[in-house]
């Protein structure tokens, strides 16, 4: 038997792309003798829909992109996700479901069992688990464990689960798995997904073939990288990471045939997150309907990565830098912005803003007269930076990108409505020593981002001599401090018990904890790592609690 799996960037609601998408798939794997064309977890209407599975006419337009799909598999089985109505008259009104269709209509429904309610997921708002009614699905006589993103859970560590699905399946003597997924993208998820996959191969004894998708939802990105193993648990195949993808595995005696063990080679972190954030920004502007960015270029390195990276995957053509200096700009940064936009070929716009920031300054003399100058005249510079690049954004219908990297987000380092603004935060989710990291990627063949960006001392410069290491530890002691605290979730006790300064670790962690409502209000970010700011951790603006 010949088994395809079609890894798509699907687009949530466009059906019909989707659904163009996955006929496509259909007759590429007809004409090439395929028998099974497998699609991955609610590719019908893309992933996650969120609220849009409350409307009834988003489900029905599900149903009738699955006739369109029936019409099309004639001489071949289809395995496709899709959200399902609940006919019961309890739980929740939809099932997160697998349809297998044959000979032009849907022969077998396959409900999610075990609902990810964790983190960016949220299922149990929407879908009722399928916890009963467990059957293997069978193409041309063989048995088939068909599973949804089930296979990926390590049911040890969910004590509220007290079975797996192929706990039940493997009763029915299946031959194969089959695990259609979407599974997002984190740089240190890659290693964990093959581990569980793996380890579920040599736990049933049975070979496996996992389907992924690909592409970018907002700030939740799909990496692909769909796999096949035999029964040792050994990978035997691995498609395309951050692209669209299909392959045909034949499948006979129970074995996956003509593959050898290949070994496991994830890309290196840094290289995960290039390719993540470039999906990340193009689908984001594909998806909207927009082609055009712009962004604030100050000479640092974090806008000058994000600027090389928008150039990347718009075209520089696409990409408008508007470099804004303040009378405390030195001419060094806008040297080194000019000569970034001279290696990328971006547009570029020069406009001071130094008489924007007098004006206010003037009209607020008198209400703030004998008043020091402080954070209040720091953060009128950055918001008359906003005005401008907002004014490209409403004149011309560019997107504008948010500059701010995960260590300043955190810490509230940064002016709300001001250099925060943005429709999409692409740094949001990089911590300043990994944008160091990525600088260096950036340049690996040529010096696209200026060395002296990347040398020069972190700055804001809206006052005379402006380090950030005035304001902040080293940055490589911040986003160590960071990484407990925000990905491994340590307390302050345990986090001074590694060696960490005391007092630092209070100041640092009250500084997070107190920047959640600017948080709130930011751009969506791009997520990389496997706790990423929004959605993924939801902290109360006016909590108390200090860890």
């Amino acid at each position: 038997m010949k088994i395809a799996l079609s890894q798509l960037n699907y687009h949530i609601g466009n059906f019909e792309a989707n659904t163009s998408k996955i006929i496509q798939a259909i007759n590429k794997a007809k004409t090439e003798g395929a028998d099974l064309v497998v699609f991955a977890e609610l590719a019908v209407c893309g992933y996650p829909p969120r609220d849009f599975l409350e409307f009834s006419e988003f489900i029905d337009l599900c149903e009738e992109a699955i006739n369109k799909i029936a019409e099309a598999c004639t001489d071949i089985v289809c395995v496709v996700g899709v959200p399902s109505k609940n006919p019961a008259r309890e739980g929740k009104d939809l099932f997160n479901s697998a349809y297998v269709i044959q000979d032009g209509k849907v022969v077998q429904q396959v409900h999610k069992a075990l609902l990810p309610n964790y983190d960016v997921f949220d299922e149990y708002r929407y879908f009722e688990p399928g916890l009963s009614n467990f059957n293997c699905i069978e193409v041309k006589g063989t048995r088939i464990a068909l599973t949804i993103c089930e296979d990926l859970w390590n049911i040890n560590d969910n004590p509220l689960y007290l079975m797996s699905p192929m706990d039940e399946l493997i009763k029915q003597k299946p031959a194969l798995m089959l695990n259609i997924a979407a599974s997002p993208f984190s740089y240190v998820h890659d290693d964990n997904r093959v581990k569980v996959l793996g380890d579920n191969c040599k736990k049933y004894n049975l070979p496996l073939l996992y389907i992924n998708q690909v592409g970018a939802q907002t700030e939740i990105i799909f990496d692909g990288g769909s796999f096949a193993f035999n029964k040792e648990g050994i990978l035997l195949d691995q498609m395309n990471y951050f692209k669209e993808d299909f392959r045909i595995y034949e499948f006979n005696n129970g074995e996956i045939e003509g593959l050898a063990p290949i070994v496991y080679k994830p890309l290196p972190d840094i290289e995960q997150i290039h390719h993540g954030l470039i999906l990340g920004i193009r689908d984001y502007f594909y998806k909207s309907g927009f082609s055009k960015a712009v962004l604030g270029l100050s000479g640092g390195i974090d806008s000058a990565v994000v600027c090389a990276l928008a150039a990347e995957a718009l075209g520089p053509e696409n990409v408008m830098a508007v470099l804004m200096p303040s009378k405390y700009s030195t001419d060094h940064s806008v040297k080194d912005a000019m000569d970034l936009v001279n290696n990328l070929g971006c547009k570029h716009q020069i406009i001071a803003i130094k008489d924007a920031a007098d004006a206010f300054e003037g009209m607020l003399e008198t209400a703030f007269k004998g008043l020091p100058f402080n954070t209040t005249e720091e953060n009128i510079q950055a918001r008359c930076r906003a005005i401008v690049v907002m004014a490209f954004s409403n004149k011309f219908g560019f997107i504008l990108l948010n500059t701010s990297n995960k260590s300043e987000c955190a810490v509230g380092y940064g002016t709300l409505y001001g250099d925060m603004a943005g429709a999409i935060s692409v740094l949001g989710d990089v911590y300043k020593t990994q944008v160091f990291t990525l600088a260096n990627y950036i340049n690996r063949e040529r010096e696209i981002i200026p060395v002296n960006s990347i040398t020069k001392p972190p700055s804001a410069e809206l006052r005379p001599g402006q380090k950030d290491s005035d304001s902040l530890p080293d940055y490589e002691v911040l986003d160590a401090l960071l990484y407990q605290y925000i990905e491994l979730k340590k307390s302050s006790k345990d986090i001074i018990g590694q060696g960490f300064d005391q007092a630092m670790v209070k100041k640092v962690l009250k500084m997070v904890n107190t920047a959640e409502f600017k948080r709130y209000q930011t751009a969506p970010i791009l997520r990389v790592s496997p706790k990423a700011f929004g959605m993924g951790r939801r902290m109360p603006l006016v909590g108390k609690y200090l860890s």
